[in-house]
């Protein structure tokens, strides 16, 4: 059981390392989108626009096998490390995905405080980190944490272009008559998703001081 236990242990350590290097790459890249998406510039807007729809209308798993397979096809330059098509793939997926909570924060706002900021003499840049930015990382905390949640369960897509992953470690065991690695990965990902659920009541908590 013990060596059974640090096999799965090596196949989460992959679902661990899609997940925080997803979270480093898509939260800034997401804030880069939201603000092409809000251009005053209409076909950089429009672009950024149909990206995100693409993005978030179709499936990562789909997402997943164009990132692997379609350099090589079209442009023969094939991508060999499935990991790092793997990261591709989530960071792009969940970038757009931020950058519409992004979005739906910073929109929430109202615009009378920009013209306040206007009126102290503040630039609408300084007013936006001085005082708007607070609010909005406020305001959009509880559902970037929904979806930090469901990036933790996401990482197991990986399996679909052969990254070991948890799941793809205990298939493994199961073919060989073991069905108890298989449930295993559930305790695997409920305390993790249980860590990641304190962690954020916690950044919650702490940000109640700012009432908006």
């Amino acid at each position: 059981m013990l060596e059974i236990a640090k096999t799965l242990m090596g196949g989460f350590y992959e679902n661990i390392v899609i997940f925080f290097w997803t979270l480093a790459l898509a939260i800034p890249l997401g804030l880069i989108i939201t603000l092409g998406s809000m251009s005053r510039f209409s076909p950089l807007r429009w672009l950024t626009k149909t990206f995100v729809w693409i993005i978030r209308g179709t499936p990562l798993m789909l997402q997943l096998f164009v990132v692997l397979y379609a350099p090589g096809l079209l442009l023969d330059f094939p991508i060999r490390n499935r990991m790092m098509a793997t990261l591709i793939a989530f960071v792009i997926n969940y970038a757009a995905y931020f950058s519409e909570i992004y979005r739906g924060g910073i929109e929430s706002i109202p615009q009378g405080q920009y013209e306040a900021g206007a009126v102290l003499g503040l630039t609408r840049a300084q007013t936006f980190f001085r005082v708007v930015l607070l609010q909005v990382v406020k305001r959009i905390t509880p559902s970037m944490g929904n979806e930090v949640i469901t990036l933790a369960k996401d990482t197991a897509l990986a399996r679909v272009i052969g990254v070991a992953e948890i799941i793809m470690v205990a298939e493994r065991f199961t073919k060989q008559g073991l069905i108890g690695p298989l449930f295993s990965t559930g305790l695997y990902f409920l305390l993790f998703n249980g860590l990641l659920t304190v962690i954020l009541s916690r950044i919650e908590r702490k940000m109640d001081y700012f009432r908006c």
